[in-house]
């Protein structure tokens, strides 16, 4: 197994060795310590937490002096660069201007790589803080982060605000943005463009994604974005990498995203009607609950073996997917015509089998370059919360009857019948357009030398570092025969197994569901306390929403339908504001436990107390006030997952994003299967009793945020 200090090596820049963090030698001293605190004196806590920070200053002066040191000499370039273009603009040499774009291109890169230092070194820090944290049973990580990075000497803060850099950027961009106008007498500025034209030069982009990335900003997209829990890579990439990142067939994402769209549509779409169905069938309506989760007992299967099918191909999972989908919906209309609730069950349950969204989150996170994935990973979840709105709002246009060849068309059909469709014509579009990305599983049985090579270019990195581990489970030291003063430790350039990098630094994806639940730490498992929570808070709302309006208000399918499509509405507007202006005020911690109250408020509100009239308005504020909180915390629940969750469960078969669709998965089942049990104490009692639980989860996970809120960082 590679370990993170092997990693942290092999992206080292040689000449700047002896100046990264000495990640062995502060291991080392985590495992002293941690030795020290199980003695569980008030005494050697302190001590400890004295001493480990002292060796964390000391590190971090290195890291910054050597940055300030490079700063200086990369100013005195801009500086020069800046005295012979005045020289150049006064003898109009056109041929040195465009040498002069290169020399600023040329300071660009190299300013990029001063980033990749920085960036480096901060997720060593990461990575130690963390490392402590669990092995000596108590958190250094908030109190060395809040008592360094708020105080006006703070060295931190150049680390993870790269103070500086940003003049630097601003130079360059200025002066190749003038540079680049020729044709005009007076060569045009910056600050006569929109503030995202100069960012059309290339270093310069790859500049400010180094910095966003380091300074872990937030922006709409990218708060959308986490809601896919398609994990980054934890490292940077060299310069060279980045730009001759590979193309991918757009197409084939365009009909990944079409499938979240049309399945999010397809579980949606009957939840106005559900209740309807089953008393036409002649069973309660509560029932709805059974026909809206079965889809999602299925789902729990499906999701295995989607996963598991992606690692050999994403075209043959989604035909499969699609068919699937076509019959379930077929067998879902014509139950009514059959009074058959078997049929109809098995139909939302063959719905369920054809879900393949954990294909469609592994295509985006397989096979779309990192300078795409961001914006992927947001339509995906754009995709999602579309459907969710347009599932109902489409069921409302469906309130009609007639009937063709013995079938009936109606409201309670239709949607079986229109999602039918749609995934026939789906079908037709995928076989005709989709195209299959080269796999590592079929890199072997490719024949001939030009296949062969395609190959190489599209997987050359994963097979590089595949072949590393196969040769040695060796980890170089990060250090060789550096001296370290402070610590009174040399290191000497040996080479030994690093048996204590647990499997949380080691690359290898879980083999198994075991494997993977040994990866599931205390704040791991929380998150996915929160995500159950929240999809249970949800689907209760949703699931219920038809029989608790009909019998409290008297609302028919179109008033169900709107309201719920309004509720679907909220999705994206409510994500731009925290995405955009909240998480850039707050830490995503602090959101986390502010959403998790609201939900709780959201459900308070929703209950009907005694004798007291249940009015529209009192159910609408509720129903708002717990769909919005748990969007907001989805977003942050799935930011903090994917800091907190091991690395080794970004890829492979069991991965994170599997692990939390099951866990929202099976809370929706647990919801539906509430409101369904719930039903036969009577439609009275449906509101209430199915809120209590609701209630209760939403408060344990308050107190487990509160448990381990110090390591949500």
């Amino acid at each position: 197994m590679v370990g993170f200090g092997k990693h942290l090596r092999e992206l080292q820049i040689p000449e700047w060795a002896n100046y990264y963090i000495s990640y062995k030698m502060m291991k080392k001293k985590v495992k002293q310590y941690a030795r020290l605190a199980e003695a569980k004196k008030k005494e050697n806590r302190q001590q400890v937490l004295k001493e480990f920070s002292g060796l964390l200053d000391r590190q971090i002066e290195k890291i910054v002096l050597f940055l300030l040191e490079k700063q200086g000499q990369l100013a005195l370039r801009l500086a020069s660069l800046g005295d012979e273009r005045e020289a150049t603009e006064r003898q109009g040499d056109i041929n040195r201007k465009i040498e002069l774009r290169d020399a600023y291109r040329s300071v660009g890169k190299d300013l990029l790589k001063l980033l990749y230092f920085v960036e480096v070194n901060a997720t060593g820090l990461r990575k130690i803080l963390k490392k402590f944290d669990k092995h000596a049973g108590y958190s250094i990580s908030d109190y060395y982060v809040a008592t360094r990075s708020n105080h006006p000497y703070s060295q931190l803060q150049q680390v993870f605000r790269h103070v500086g850099i940003g003049a630097m950027v601003g130079a360059i961009s200025r002066n190749l943005a003038e540079l680049h106008e020729q044709r005009d007498a007076h060569p045009s500025s910056i600050y006569d463009y929109p503030p995202s034209f100069p960012l059309q030069e290339p270093i310069i982009q790859s500049i400010k994604a180094a910095e966003e990335r380091l300074t872990n900003s937030t922006s709409f997209l990218e708060f959308i974005g986490k809601h896919a829990l398609i994990l980054r890579d934890e490292f940077p990439r060299p310069l060279d990498e980045v730009e001759g990142e590979e193309h991918y067939h757009f197409m084939s994402l365009v009909l990944n995203l079409v499938n979240t769209y049309l399945y999010m549509v397809n579980t949606y779409i009957i939840v106005p009607t559900a209740d309807k169905y089953a008393m036409s069938l002649g069973a309660a309506p509560t029932l709805c609950g059974m026909i809206i989760g079965s889809m999602a007992v299925a789902q729990l299967v499906s999701s295995v073996y989607f996963s598991a099918w992606s690692n050999r191909s994403y075209f043959r999972p989604l035909i499969f997917s699609s068919l699937v989908l076509l019959l379930g919906n077929i067998l879902y209309a014509i139950a009514y015509d059959l009074q058959s609730l078997p049929v109809l069950l098995i139909g939302r349950l063959l719905c369920g089998f054809g879900s393949a969204r954990a294909v469609n989150r592994r295509y985006i996170s397989d096979c779309v370059p990192l300078k795409s994935r961001l914006k992927a990973s947001a339509a995906f979840v754009s995709a999602s919360a579309l459907g969710m709105a347009s599932g109902p709002a489409l069921a409302g246009f469906l309130e009609f009857e007639i009937r063709v060849f013995g079938l009936t068309f109606n409201g309670i059909t239709l949607p079986g019948w229109v999602m039918a469709a749609s995934w026939l014509l789906y079908l037709i579009w995928l076989s005709t357009s989709f195209h299959e990305p080269i796999h590592d599983m079929d890199i072997e049985q490719i024949n001939g030398d030009q296949a062969l090579d395609t190959a190489d270019r599209v997987d050359q990195d994963r097979n590089l570092r595949k072949e590393t581990e196969a040769e040695n489970g060796l980890l170089q030291p990060l250090l060789c025969d550096s001296e370290l003063g402070e610590s009174g430790i040399t290191e000497e350039c040996d080479i030994d197994r690093d048996n204590d990098d647990d499997s949380e630094d080691s690359s290898k994806p879980a083999n198994n569901i075991v494997e993977a639940y040994r990866l599931l730490t205390m704040p791991v498992k929380v998150q996915l306390l929160i995500y159950f929570m929240l999809k249970y808070a949800m689907e209760i709302l949703l699931s219920e929403s038809s029989v608790v309006t009909s019998f409290y208000f008297g609302w028919n399918i179109r008033h169900v339908a709107v309201f719920l499509a309004l509720l679907g509405l909220t999705v994206l507007p409510v994500n731009a504001i925290v995405g955009t202006f909240l998480s850039n005020i707050c830490e995503d911690r602090q959101i986390l436990l502010i959403s998790e109250i609201f939900t709780c408020l959201g459900v308070l509100v929703s209950f009907k107390y005694g004798p007291v009239p249940y009015t529209p308005v009192q159910y609408v504020s509720g129903a708002l006030l717990i769909f919005v909180s748990a969007e907001v915390l989805e977003g942050v629940n799935l930011s903090l997952l994917s800091k907190v969750m091991s690395s080794r469960l970004a890829r492979g078969t069991y991965n994170g994003g599997l692990l939390s669709t099951e866990a929202g998965t099976l809370a929706r089942v647990l919801a539906d299967t509430t409101i369904t049990l719930v039903g036969y104490l009577g439609e009275a009692k449906l509101l209430n009793t199915t809120l209590f639980p609701t209630l209760f989860i939403g408060i344990l996970t308050v107190l487990a945020t509160l448990g381990t809120y110090n390591s949500m960082f």
